[in-house]
């Protein structure tokens, strides 16, 4: 059995992975889905890291699965618990030194024009949970955006980049590129939006739980 920690992006919460969760445990494996604190402006990355390792609590067998702005986390919690797969779902992949709040230049990132909020984030979830999870978003303050991201180099953990076909805040062609310059990888992909997790979360265990063999 696999424990699979599962890393909320910008403004979430682990609300945000309450249907992927249970699947993941009807195919045998657990999760955790901390809320990191976000809220608290003392709170960085460091801070985030230890939250996730003490929801594992005693978990050996680790999976570790950064969404969106997750991503600049879940590589930390990998490298601390020897994971045996690093997933970055529609996830910012960080760089050596690099503060989250340089990523979105750095990269070249584009916001999308013309679109809301659930337009660019929810595009295929049903209007009911979409307004589920915005009410569920939380106000982030914490003071990792301009906090060098601190590991020398990737970890040395088998690493995947998932993205979504109907991304539409990181619209696929945007997370190809990202992935083959900074990991000099391919990424796989999966139908569904930015909000996946919401949207096709049978399929997105599916997937998590085959990268496991």
């Amino acid at each position: 059995m696999t424990t699979f920690a599962l890393i909320h992006g910008g403004g979430g919460s682990g609300w945000d992975f309450h249907l992927l969760g249970p699947e993941l445990v009807a195919r045998g494996h657990d999760f955790v889905a901390p809320d990191l604190p976000i809220t608290d402006p003392a709170a960085g990355l460091s801070s985030f890291v230890d939250t996730v390792l003490a929801a594992l609590g005693d978990a050996s067998d680790v999976a570790v699965v950064g969404h969106s702005y997750g991503g600049f986390t879940a590589p930390l919690v990998a490298s601390k618990v020897r994971a045996r797969l690093l997933v970055y779902l529609a996830g910012m992949i960080p760089a050596p030194a690099e503060p989250p709040g340089q990523w979105w230049g750095n990269t070249g990132f584009a916001a999308p024009s013309g679109l809301s909020e659930a337009e660019q984030f929810f595009n295929g979830v049903p209007a009911e949970l979409a307004e589920q999870c915005q009410a569920h978003g939380r106000e982030q303050v914490s003071k990792e955006w301009d906090e060098p991201w601190p590991l020398a180099a990737h970890p040395d953990v088998p690493t995947r980049v998932l993205l979504c076909r109907d991304d539409r805040f990181f619209p696929p062609d945007f997370q190809r590129r990202v992935a083959r310059e900074r990991l000099g990888v391919t990424p796989d992909e999966i139908d569904g939006p930015h909000c996946v997790t919401l949207s096709h979360p049978a399929e997105l265990a599916d997937r998590l739980v085959s990268y496991l063999g």
